[in-house]
């Protein structure tokens, strides 16, 4: 009988041979790496990849490339062993530019291969030098390759770790978007609120809200550069004030027993020789982020301080829930009313006066010769005198004046009881319109209703009427072209209170939601 199997055949694949991967897109690298990494070391253990790497790159550290044309290169695994001989010319004559501060499109792969350098510490003089160079690597091609925010975020925490520069953590968090792992946060916040408090960013205090203070209508319309420029001050106030007065500033008291030791892994997924710095760092931190009594701390401070300048900036509507004590929220108001009225008064460009002296000089002698030509003899200075005497009364009182050129007699109390054009248009005083409920609704209501209806405006109360009426659809179109304004701008301008105030969206589409239907049966028309 003929046996038809076949013997299965293995062929040994040498990673160190130049593929073809021009148009071969670079899938995720986690799984690539780890296997590569692990074959390298299984195959003797006389020269791994990463120690093979950094001996090609101290060779060639100092070599530069003279003009040469973009070849594409995209490699699972990039180091020179992979590039073909266009490839590293290009390379070599890319990295010459980016030294020099140009830095001409290319391709990813040729970006990690500089990177795995400066990480191996090769191409720098001092830990200061590398960072700057991987910082500006970062912020001139995150743009054009986006995927560089993924590794560079996790890459620059490991090298400020192990190369101990702790004061460039918070630039790293900025570059990044506000990123920083939660363990370094709360090692970066304890050092800040320890040396000096107004380093303090609004990103470094997002984590420690009790809410995500992004939700806001007011951070979203304006408010968060408003924040960037005063949460700092603000902070560095109260932790000033509370060091005077209590002796303690805003760090909060920590057992010692409760700090911990983090060990973190360098230079994930990239080429890296941890013979040269170990393959892993360990640092302290106190887990600040647990501390409950220190995340309320900073949320009241915080909602305090957003609550006043939504006063100063003139926007509507307040954020609720638990309030700072008086002590310090009269601080942080009385701060906030001084500071932003200076700034604003400095903010006001005061015009440039330039005299010109020669044409100053023309104009008084121009001025001092009409004044000669019409001047008057003083042969009747009885007249003259009363002349002078009307004169000062038109002055005095120019509404009479007034009153007489155009024979008008007003009745009292006329100029208050003009009625505005809103009103004409509405039929009614706006000014005193309110949304009420019957005497024996509005005593059974929540806190959270009756203080939605003092939030509201004129407008929305008329809003919420044409709502409950029959023909809502026509009447809103009305209101709204009464106003100015478009239906579906009103009925924003409400949820946006109702979310402030009752913490949920009134309306759907053009309705009232059912489930608050019912607390509108009552309402006073």
């Amino acid at each position: 009988m003929k046996d038809n199997s076949r013997q299965l055949e293995f062929m040994e694949i040498d990673l160190s041979e130049e593929p073809e991967t021009a148009a071969v897109p670079v899938p995720d690298r986690s799984t690539i790496v780890q296997s590569a990494h692990d074959t390298m070391q299984h195959r003797g253990g006389i020269l791994s990849s990463e120690n093979r790497f950094v001996e090609e790159a101290k060779r060639w550290a100092e070599m530069e490339g003279d003009v040469s044309p973009w070849v594409p290169f995209m490699s699972y695994w990039p180091t020179y062993g992979v590039m073909n001989d266009a490839q590293r010319k290009w390379y070599m004559f890319w990295r010459k530019e980016v030294r020099q501060g140009r830095y001409p499109d290319t391709d990813l792969s040729y970006l990690f291969v500089h990177i795995y350098e400066l990480l191996n510490g090769i191409g720098w003089q001092n830990p200061q030098d590398g960072y700057d160079q991987l910082k500006q690597l970062w912020v001139n091609y995150r743009e054009r390759l986006p995927q560089l925010n993924i590794y560079m975020q996790e890459w620059m925490v490991d090298y400020v770790l192990v190369h101990q520069m702790e004061m460039s953590l918070s630039e790293v968090m900025g570059l990044s978007g506000g990123y920083l792992p939660a363990e370094m946060l709360d090692r970066e916040l304890q050092r800040i609120l320890q040396d000096k408090v107004s380093d303090i960013s609004l990103n470094m205090l997002q984590r420690y809200y009790d809410y995500d203070i992004t939700l806001s209508k007011f951070y979203r319309d304006g408010g968060k550069e408003v924040m960037e420029q005063y949460i700092p001050r603000v902070m560095a106030l109260v932790d000033s004030y509370l060091e005077r007065t209590r002796l303690v500033g805003l760090l909060p008291e920590c057992d010692p027993n409760d700090e911990r030791t983090m060990e973190r892994i360098l230079f994930r997924k990239a080429v890296y020789d941890d013979s040269i710095y170990g393959r892993s760092v360990s640092f302290r931190y106190m887990p600040i982020g647990e501390q409950a009594e220190f995340v309320q701390m900073v949320t009241r401070i915080y909602r305090c301080t957003e609550n006043k300048l939504r006063e100063l900036l003139g926007f509507r509507g307040r954020l609720r829930g638990q309030t700072l004590e008086p002590e310090l929220a009269n601080l942080i108001e009385r701060y906030l009313d001084k500071t932003y009225a200076i700034e604003q008064a400095e903010s006001v460009e005061q015009p440039v006066i330039r005299i010109d002296s020669e044409k100053l000089a023309s104009l008084q002698q121009e001025s001092e010769y009409v004044r000669l030509a019409l001047t008057i003899e003083d042969e009747h200075p009885s007249e003259v005198k009363d002349e002078e005497d009307n004169n000062a009364n038109v002055t005095s009182n120019p509404f009479d004046v007034l009153e007489a050129r155009n024979e008008i007699t007003p009745t009292e109390g006329s100029m208050e009881s003009e009625p505005s054009a809103v009103e004409i248009a509405t039929g009614a005083q706006v000014e005193s319109i309110r949304l009420q409920w019957d005497e024996s609704t509005e005593a059974d209501l929540d806190e959270e209703w009756l203080l939605f209806a003092q939030e509201l405006s004129p407008q929305q109360v008329q809003t919420i009427h044409v709502l409950l009426g029959a023909n809502s659809d026509t009447e809103l179109m009305r209101l709204a072209e009464q106003y100015g304004t478009m239906p579906t701008l009103l009925l924003d301008e409400i949820n946006d209170v109702a979310m402030e105030t009752i913490g949920d969206l009134l309306i759907d589409g053009d309705r009232i939601v059912p489930d608050y239907i019912d607390v509108f049966e009552h309402v006073k028309r």
